[in-house]
């Protein structure tokens, strides 16, 4: 069923454009939408957990706990940044809020969890595939940008999002996870 064209209209108008969207742009808006609330949400659920114990998680004593075993140095303060990345990073992604930072955000705790269970394998309980996946839609939507439904557009910057905000993001939160790996995993 094709949009009308006050829809169109309306919605354009919160770009801040005169242009009016079409029936594909208008469903790839909200393609990247629920993409951003599914990962996004997914990963403040994880973050919470860490910090604390919320939907049956662990808790931050007992994620340090988890960061000493795997041989991470300064394990509480590992699992409280790896909390508030998921947390802080997830919601952000999941609103469209500098979605760029969160997309790299959780790419750098994703390159990590990956270097924790390499040697598991690909496929669950114990593999990497999970990880993979969020790393992968994290890494994407930092590189395609929020779409028009998102908290990004009602920034005072500018608002077009520019695939070199993206490369550079990613770019930083890959180099994040190996300082992390290689300055404080032992």
């Amino acid at each position: 069923m094709p949009l009308s064209t006050s829809t169109s209209t309306h919605t354009a108008a919160l770009r801040g454009t005169n242009s009016t969207l079409t029936p594909a742009q208008y469903g790839g808006d909200i393609g990247l939408l629920l993409l951003r609330c599914a990962v996004g949400l997914t990963m403040a659920v994880h973050g919470s957990q860490k910090l604390f114990g919320w939907f049956n998680g662990a808790g931050l004593d007992s994620t340090a706990g988890f960061f000493a075993s795997d041989g991470y140095s300064a394990p509480k303060t590992m699992a409280t940044v790896a909390g508030l990345t998921e947390t802080l990073c997830g919601l952000g992604l999941a609103i469209g809020l500098l979605t760029p930072l969160a997309g790299a955000g959780i790419l750098g705790i994703m390159l990590n969890a990956i270097a924790m269970k390499w040697g598991n394998g690909f496929f669950s309980p114990a593999g990497i595939e999970y990880e993979l996946v969020l790393l992968t839609a994290a890494v994407s939507l930092a590189l395609a940008g929020p779409g028009r439904f998102a908290v990004d557009h009602l920034l005072p910057v500018p608002r077009a999002h520019r695939l070199s905000h993206g490369i550079t993001a990613v770019a930083l939160g890959a180099l994040s996870a190996a300082v992390v790996l290689v300055a404080l995993h032992n």
